[in-house]
């Protein structure tokens, strides 16, 4: 009897599980995006991260300047440099955000069953009676009971940092609040959630737009994530926006949703998204917590099926403050990987958490142990019906290097690639051994100079479950007839064998283009 789940149907060992588990040559397949900040922007520690295991930084611009976030990017840039470990960069857009500010730093406390009142005059300095918005619209759009949540940038979810306000009256533009639950609130930021309830900014706010278009160019951002995606023009509009840029026009959008609305909308989302983020903080707050596993699977299940790469946020808030998860959330981390996650985003527990290093190895283990465990056989029957005859000839020969690298044992599958489509289409189909995706460098020219593109192409791979770019070098051009030469093939053995996941004897599985063909071949290697 097939299994149907994605859990393998032998029965484990109960003693292996007592066995040490062995640390890997490579990362884990499943990536982790780590945000850097206060906490994790030193050369030292971004260097330690990246040995940890991540493999993409996210900026995250609802805090912090420019300035400030550009001295993070070169210090990424000096600790890359120092481990010889490609990072991408992910620039995370504000979007129709509510904010609070606590301009004098000075820790707030809340009292249950007393008011608040949210203003949007910002001159006001934030305390227990008043609190100052962004938003100058909010008593436009939310009515008398209706529940609102509060809490530090990036909150955790501690009902000791965090508040649920009950809206009791609005006088103007001022909302009167009942306090649910006594909290302090710490922190200079801190966001407000209106439940269930539209928020009348556009998702690429003006503030946004400036920042991609001055920091955004000037770094070549492999990564934008598209913050409170609600519909799928938002994702259009931005593309737009991106295209208009030069260099961006190959930045990659990952759509974040994190309101009803965007769950609403999520398939035709997902068809304009070059990639999804299940932003479950905000989300969990939308939804009734026994809805929340339902969402996740489905909307994991659809982004594998479209052979998108899907990232999981709020996985081990816990380790924040902590250097070990609860057992709950080392749980979670494992069925986000059993589930299909490309990627595992940390967002405070980087930031400002106090063991930036310690949760990235923590999160890296979790996902290689539950790696052992995937159903791949199970996922690819899945994937291949899903996909339905008759198959595009791109998607026939991925799926038919994953089938023939499964059944000779490969070691590693060898991708040749110029813009990475090819590698993403064998990683849909999750195979169980790394791929190496070796990306051919393409000459283009804006009919101003020469330029040679592929970087993007590598450092965009990093995000997707089981590949591992390699760029190929230059003189080996993809249009030219020494794309899928010898040479080349050379080098990515010796990238493999050096890298340790290729020894003699193994047997790997090749997908390059020859001529007008497209081929899968499979050669063993000698001593």
């Amino acid at each position: 009897m097939p299994s149907n789940h994605l859990l393998l149907e032998e029965p484990i060992r109960m003693a292996s599980i007592l066995e040490p588990s062995k640390d890997s040559v490579l990362p884990t397949m499943t990536k982790i995006v780590g945000t850097l900040g206060p906490k994790s922007r030193s050369v030292e520690v971004i260097s330690a991260c990246l040995r940890a295991g991540m493999s993409v930084a996210r900026f995250d611009f609802s805090w912090g300047s420019p300035d400030y976030h550009q001295e993070t990017l070169d210090n990424l840039k000096a600790a890359v440099k120092n481990t010889n470990k490609l990072c991408a960069v992910m620039l995370d857009t504000v979007g129709p955000e509510i904010l609070v500010v606590n301009r004098s730093e000075k820790s707030i406390s809340l009292k249950e069953d007393e008011l608040v009142v949210l203003t949007p005059n910002q001159e006001i300095e934030a305390s227990s009676e008043l609190l100052p918005i962004s938003y100058d619209g909010l008593s436009k759009v939310v009515k008398k009971g209706d529940t609102l949540f509060l809490g530090q940038y990036l909150f955790t979810g501690s009902e000791t940092t965090s508040v649920w306000l009950e809206v009791s009256e609005v006088k103007g533009d001022d909302v009167l609040c009942l306090v649910k639950n006594s909290a302090t609130l710490v922190g200079t930021m801190y966001t407000l959630h209106a439940a269930e309830i539209r928020i009348d900014l556009p998702t690429l706010t003006d503030k946004d737009k400036e920042i991609i278009a001055t920091w955004g160019v000037k770094n070549k951002i492999d990564f934008l994530s598209l913050s409170h995606a609600r519909q799928a023009e938002d994702v259009r509009q931005a593309r737009q926006f991106l295209s208009k840029l030069g260099n961006l026009s190959q930045t990659h959008i990952f759509a974040k949703i994190e309101s009803v609305e965007g769950l609403t909308h999520f398939d035709e989302i997902l068809q304009e998204a070059d990639g999804i983020i299940l932003a479950r903080g905000n989300l969990g707050l939308d939804l009734p917590p026994e809805k929340v596993f339902l969402f996740q699977k489905t909307a994991l299940h659809r982004c594998n099926m479209a052979g998108k790469p899907a990232v999981l946020t709020r996985v081990v808030d816990s380790m924040t403050s902590n250097l070990r998860p609860t057992r709950a959330e080392a749980t979670d981390v494992a069925n986000a990987v059993l589930d299909g996650s490309d990627a595992i985003l940390l967002g405070a527990e980087t930031l400002r958490g106090l063991y930036p290093v310690e949760t990235i190895s923590t999160v890296r283990r979790i996902c290689a142990e539950s790696e052992k465990v995937f159903n791949q056989d199970f996922y690819f029957k899945k994937a291949v019906k899903h996909t339905g005859e008759p198959m595009s000839h791109l998607e026939s020969i991925a799926s038919s290097a994953v089938r023939a690298a499964i059944k000779v044992k490969a070691s590693v599958i060898i991708c040749f690639t110029s813009t990475g489509r090819a590698a993403r289409l064998i990683a849909k189909y999750r195979p169980t051994m790394p791929v190496i995706s070796v990306v051919i460098p393409r000459l283009q020219t804006n009919q101003l100079k020469w330029s040679l593109s592929g970087a993007f192409e590598a450092r965009q791979s990093l995000i997707s479950r089981g590949l591992f770019p390699v760029l190929a070098d230059p003189q080996h051009l993809a249009d030219s007839n020494n794309a899928t030469n010898e040479s080349v093939l050379k080098a990515a053995l010796d990238h493999g064998k050096l890298a340790g996941i290729i020894k003699a004897h193994d047997r790997v599985v090749v997908c390059q283009k020859v001529g007008d063909a497209s081929v899968v071949k499979i050669i063993e290697l000698e001593d």
